[in-house]
């Protein structure tokens, strides 16, 4: 029975407005000739509004975002890079003692009282005696104090001056190695892998035989010969300049072999075909699909390259081939200390500590980044 055919009787005004809503009118309970309850009304607060859309809209793009899948190859891999918080304290600690290295020592010269330096006693202030090459004979081997935060060494010179020297020494010569790493093993894996053929068969060897070279033994003989010309040349530089050069020629191998292989895959991929079809050249072609593509894990072998650069240049100057006296390094820091080892340890133990914390660090940081740039790894 309609509500139509009864006009006489009395419809709430709940239920008028649900009728003309055009929502289902509920059931009648013939029984009482009165109305049920509402139970299969749907209730209007339940309903998401449209501005309520939007914002659920907004947090599943938010979501979407920061999940990666919005995000370049490369933002993504910096993004699960921030997460890795192991990395990320090694990194907060290089940066920390390559920026106090590098911008201290113009505070630290005016920083600290005036001393009786020299054999007559004439005042020296710290623009002096805070220079790492300086040498105060009367203050040979002190404890910390005001003057040497951390000592002096066995012929009175600033230890924590040497120090920041030596670090600066060590990264300037790993950022010199490892761009003639990247030149060198991006270069010549490249050709490698994109030819193939004779190509990478020669290439191949010759990489080979470098592989079975004594990287080591390499360097301290050129080290030897070719340390002293190069000094007479170029001055105290001459000798880290041989040094660099040589850790560079034995470690680009292991860059070229990660690069070789990457480049044999990339060139069997569909928009590598695509591109050939269009008329491009073997040099667009390198330039512009595979160098970048390398991008990922040339940034990963570098950063764990750094470990064995800073070690190999500490090894060279410890067995006293690298940096020369009034230089600073830290293995000729520790070279030096070692006469005083049982008397006065800190001359050894204080650059050790600061060697030991680079390497550890740039090889967790290495570690991290070889795994936040994988495409293979996932969170």
């Amino acid at each position: 029975m309609s509500i139509e055919q009864e006009p006489d009787r009395q419809i709430p005004p709940h239920l008028e407005a649900l009728a003309t809503s055009g929502v289902p009118f509920p059931a009648i309970d013939e029984s009482t000739k009165d109305y049920g309850p509402l139970a299969d009304t749907p209730d209007a607060s339940t309903e998401p509004t449209q501005s309520q859309l939007d914002l659920m809209a907004e947090q599943g793009s938010a979501e979407r975002v920061t999940e990666g899948q919005s995000l370049s190859p490369v933002q993504a891999s910096l993004r699960r890079l921030g997460r890795d918080k192991r990395a990320m304290v090694c990194f907060a600690i290089i940066l920390f003692i390559v920026v106090f290295s590098y911008v201290f020592p113009y505070f630290y010269l005016h920083i600290g009282p005036t001393i009786s330096g020299g054999l007559g006693g004439t005042p020296v202030g710290p623009e002096i005696y805070h220079q790492y090459t300086h040498q105060e004979l009367l203050l040979t081997d002190t404890p910390p104090s005001a003057a040497y935060p951390l000592g002096s060494d066995l012929i009175g010179r600033d230890i924590l001056a040497r120090m920041m020297a030596g670090v600066n020494i060590s990264i300037q010569i790993a950022l010199f190695v490892e761009v003639l790493d990247i030149f060198l093993g991006v270069t010549i894996g490249t050709l490698a892998g994109f030819f193939g053929g004779w190509v990478d068969t020669g290439l191949a060897r010759f990489t080979d035989i470098m592989f079975a070279f004594p990287g080591l033994l390499l360097v301290i003989m050129a080290a030897a010969t070719l340390g002293p010309v190069f000094t007479l040349r170029f001055g105290l530089i001459g000798r880290l300049l041989v040094v660099a050069i040589m850790i560079g020629i034995t470690i680009w191998p292991v860059m070229a072999r990660f690069v070789r292989g990457q480049a044999l895959q990339i060139k069997e991929q569909q928009y590598m075909e695509a591109a050939r079809t269009v008329g491009g050249t073997n040099r667009q072609l390198i330039l512009r699909h595979i160098v970048p593509n390398l991008f990922s894990i040339v940034i990963a072998a570098a950063t764990l390259n750094m470990v064995g650069t800073i070690t190999a240049e500490a090894v060279i100057s410890l067995l006293g081939l690298g940096v020369q006296p009034p230089g600073s390094s830290l293995g000729l820091m520790i070279n030096d200390g070692l006469v005083n080892l049982t008397t006065y340890p800190s001359e050894v133990i204080f650059p050790s500590l600061v060697l030991v914390l680079l390497v550890v660090c740039f090889a967790f940081f290495g570690d991290g980044v070889r795994d936040a740039f994988d495409p293979r790894t996932k969170d």
